[in-house]
């Protein structure tokens, strides 16, 4: 993983308010993008015979599927495998993940043996303080026992959500981090995480620029707002205006 990631994109579920593909590839236009990280509200990842006409679309409108997920691997190789072939299908290398606890270790094992046959990784989705991947701790145990296919999909403000550093996560995690969900957070007197415009909050983009440099990072980079459901365009807008500021390679 040494080549720089310069292409940005977005988390499909910032616009999980339309479910028609078309209007999502448009409005990934507007935001002058031309990458996608796709989630199942998007894609029925159990139907092989629908990968083709949502594939299609992201290619008519020249957006690259840079990674799907988040998707959840329980040592059920019937459904995890076409998971790996709409990656396939895709042709992209990254699929953002998270592990049912009860199913682990073997659960490991079946996901390593499908990553190596289709090529690709998995990195973990630390999803915040009341998730069991969502610390270091847990991260390094993981990691510690898996092949590096296996490594880590950064998500910022749920990293802030677990009272981690995100950049010093990225430190830690250098040679096991894949993927990057860009994403900021503030908190009120009871610790409840808000959704704001990246680097107007409690995440410094210019310092995550710089490590991520400083690591080599060649993995995907997508932004996420879940606020605004209904009109999430304009809020995008300036994370995009921000990330671009701030992160110069992006």
């Amino acid at each position: 993983m040494t080549e720089t990631c310069r292409e940005l994109g977005v988390q499909s579920y910032c616009f999980r308010a339309f479910k028609d593909n078309v209007r999502v590839a448009e409005m990934v236009r507007e935001l002058d993008l031309d990458a996608i990280e796709l989630c199942g509200i998007h894609v029925d990842f159990t139907d092989p015979s629908s990968f083709d006409d949502v594939v299609s679309i992201y290619e008519d409108a020249e957006i690259r599927i840079a990674a799907i997920g988040v998707q959840t691997m329980s040592n059920d190789p019937a459904v995890e495998e076409c998971y790996f072939e709409f990656l396939q299908r895709a042709g992209c290398k990254f699929m953002s993940v998270d592990f049912a606890p009860g199913t682990t270790p073997e659960a490991y094992e079946t996901a390593s043996v499908m990553s190596e046959k289709f090529d690709v990784h998995l990195a973990i989705h630390n999803h915040g303080s009341r998730h069991w991947l969502g610390n270091s701790q847990m991260l390094e145990h993981v990691f510690s026992r898996t092949t590096a296919r296996i490594g880590l999909c950064l998500d910022t403000a749920w990293a802030l959500d677990s009272r981690e550093d995100p950049i010093a996560m990225a430190e830690t995690f250098g040679n096991r981090l894949y993927g990057l969900h860009i994403k900021d957070f503030v908190f009120d007197r009871a610790a409840a995480p808000e959704d704001v415009v990246v680097g107007t909050g409690n995440l410094d983009l210019a310092k995550l620029q710089e490590t991520l440099t400083s690591i080599e990072f060649g993995g995907f980079v997508v932004l996420e707002y879940e606020g605004d459901v209904d009109n999430p365009v304009p809020a995008l807008q300036a994370c995009v205006t921000a990330v671009r500021q701030q992160m110069r390679q992006l």
